[in-house]
């Protein structure tokens, strides 16, 4: 390790909370330490999020020893020997080593041990495979801290054995890539997970879901979906046709803003609603992803193979119907292979959109003008409101309201 990185793992094992669960859980035989992710972070000096710890104690002993140092104690993988434990805020999780010794591609039957070689080696990558022990020592016995300076991802040993063990290594040796790998991918990985990619119909959507929506908002996302592109493995993933091209553009377009990984997705399978529907089989969309999605296939379905650049107008009635939103966000799909001219012209669009008053009446302002509630008080709503937009949205009340009177007056004399 560097001296910076003995500085950040000297702060980081100093925490109090962290601190005191390696003080319960070592000592009288036992040994705990900080493994995967977190040492992976901390040694790339990356925000650290979930602190998991694999610990020679078998469950049992965990929570015992956990307990007495005042944490409390959920066995949310019991059959595996994971135990969270959970004080003040704080919340690790911690896994008795073990070895695997029956997979089938996607779930494991596991014996408990106290080898920490092997419980290295059966991880899925070389930088994952790390860990730190209560006196700030690395251990590092698959070579992850060369392959974290070279910003390579390489599986533990067979790449192919390592695969059959879990299907979903294939995607999350893509998504590793994005995030941390740099230049080309390893060709023994790459080559294994193309042989092996018939598995990937075995694994749980929703696990493939988790996986894809890390990745379309990596880092590095463009590169690896193009490699996944080329070998073959996108098309079964999505369900649909990718645009690999739209989504470099958008990608590569988006600055600091906050990325959404449902409009990232669409950017990279979505041009119609059907294709949001595909998506949302292919990868068990929740339902407010595929509300996003699919408002987002509506807006470019009433946009797209226009001749010129829709007016505020036109884009104001969509919105009412689809969001604003999904119509920004739909002007930023169907524009993202355009000249800087065209863009600058959508972006204008975009922030007038956005600019736009509410429309403040409703059903009450409606009956107050002698209307009985019913049908019609809808209809004079969207009558007002598209009367309303044609006009350029005037925000103040009495025009507003005088739009409401117009359309009673035009809808009472039929």
């Amino acid at each position: 390790m560097t001296p910076g990185q003995r500085a950040r793992v000297a702060a980081f094992l100093a925490r109090p909370a962290l601190d005191g669960v390696l003080a319960a859980l070592n000592g009288e035989g036992e040994e705990t330490r900080v493994v995967g992710g977190a040492v992976r972070d901390l040694l790339l000096d990356a925000p650290v999020g979930d602190v998991d710890l694999a610990t020679t104690a078998l469950p049992a002993e965990t929570i015992r020893r956990a307990r007495a140092a005042g944490f409390k104690s959920v066995p949310t993988g019991i059959e595996h020997g994971t135990v969270t434990l959970l004080r003040n805020g704080a919340t690790f999780e911690v896994t008795t080593l073990r070895s695997d010794i029956e997979t089938d591609g996607r779930r494991a039957k596991v014996v408990f041990g106290r080898d920490f070689v092997a419980d290295a080696k059966r991880r899925d990558f070389t930088i994952n495979a790390m860990s730190l022990d209560r006196q700030g020592a690395l251990f590092d016995v698959c070579d992850g801290l060369s392959d974290l300076a070279a910003r390579r991802i390489r599986f533990i040993g067979d790449p192919a054995g390592r695969i059959t063990e879990d299907y979903l290594r294939i995607l999350r040796f893509f998504r590793f890539h994005a995030r941390y790998g740099d230049g080309p991918l390893d060709p023994a990985g790459l080559a294994a997970c193309i042989a092996g990619r018939a598995g990937l119909e075995r694994l749980s959507r929703e696990r493939v879901r988790a996986e894809m929506l890390k990745l379309v908002v990596a880092p590095g996302a463009v590169a690896a979906i193009e490699a996944m592109a080329g070998a073959g493995l996108l098309m079964p993933v999505l369900g649909c046709v990718p645009r690999l091209a739209r989504f470099a553009a958008v990608a590569e377009g988006e600055g600091g803003e906050q990325v959404y990984p449902a409009f990232r997705l669409a950017a990279l399978g979505v041009a119609v609603s059907e294709d949001a529907v595909r998506l949302r089989e292919a990868l068990r969309l929740s339902n407010d992803e595929f509300d996003r999605i699919s408002r987002l296939a509506m807006a470019m379905e009433a946009l797209s193979g226009r001749a010129t650049v829709p007016s505020i107008a036109v884009l104001r009635h969509l919105a009412h119907r689809v969001g604003g939103d999904a119509v920004a966000g739909g002007l930023v799909l169907l524009t993202a292979g355009a000249d800087e001219s065209r863009k600058r012209e959508t972006h204008g669009l975009i922030a007038e959109l956005g600019r736009t008053p509410s429309f403040l009446p409703t059903g009450r302002d409606v009956v107050a003008l002698g209307l009985a509630p019913g049908r019609t008080i809808g209809l004079v709503l969207e009558q007002a409101r598209a009367d309303w937009i044609e006009a350029g949205c005037p925000a103040g009340e009495a025009d507003q309201a005088a739009f409401i009177a117009q359309a009673v007056a035009r809808l009472t004399a039929i």
